[in-house]
């Protein structure tokens, strides 16, 4: 099978911030975003999606958290849609429910090749782990517009902010791994009636 790993630089006067994936890996990390929390989230998607990751950032953190986040979401977007390439044989859609205790989260995606996000996410508390909750949602709507997928996120139930933080990242880990799966009774077509995604 062909490779699929990918790594993208991307530099502007915010941020400097350098990505490599492999979608066929063991869910090795090496994450360095400058804002622990983040960096337990991101490690959470890659273990639960065997996914390899490596993320340096580099970002204005004196100002605030945003663009630092909101890049690696935009960077994140890129390398996934490159390493992903031409999506022939993948399984195309996947859901996951993730519980942690009290907390379950739901996501459900579409490698479409069309950006969209349904985001149902209310914190208890407006910031986790020193991280602005809020900054989650940029994330993922920075991820989908550059990568290029539907993705529905919703959070069922939950009380504690890092519980529910975490599902969604678990969540997002997981179908991840199982929509890039290679479907061996389709290997070499596109999934679509279109013939392209």
């Amino acid at each position: 099978m062909k490779s699929r790993t990918a790594q993208i630089a991307r530099k502007t006067k915010e941020t400097d911030i350098e990505i490599a994936i492999d979608l066929d890996g063991t869910g090795s990390a090496t994450l360095n975003t400058g804002i622990p929390f983040f960096d337990h989230m991101l490690d959470q998607v890659s273990r639960h999606g065997l996914i390899d990751l490596t993320v340096t950032a580099k970002g204005d953190l004196e100002i605030d958290q945003h663009h630092t986040i909101e890049d690696i979401g935009i960077t994140l977007g890129q390398v996934f849609k490159e390493a992903v390439g031409d999506k022939k044989g993948i399984s195309r859609y996947a859901h996951a429910y993730v519980p942690l205790d009290e907390a379950l989260s739901r996501i459900v995606i579409d490698i479409s090749g069309r950006p969209a996000l349904e985001y149902h996410v209310d914190l208890p508390y407006p910031e986790v782990g020193g991280m602005d909750g809020d900054l989650i949602r940029e994330f993922f709507q920075a991820f989908v517009n550059h990568a290029g997928v539907s993705l529905h996120i919703d959070n069922i139930r939950g009380l504690n902010s890092h519980h529910i933080a975490e599902t969604i990242f678990k969540a997002f880990g997981r179908v991840l791994r199982q929509a890039v799966t290679i479907d061996e009774r389709c290997k070499g077509t596109t999934p679509s009636t279109k013939g392209q995604l």
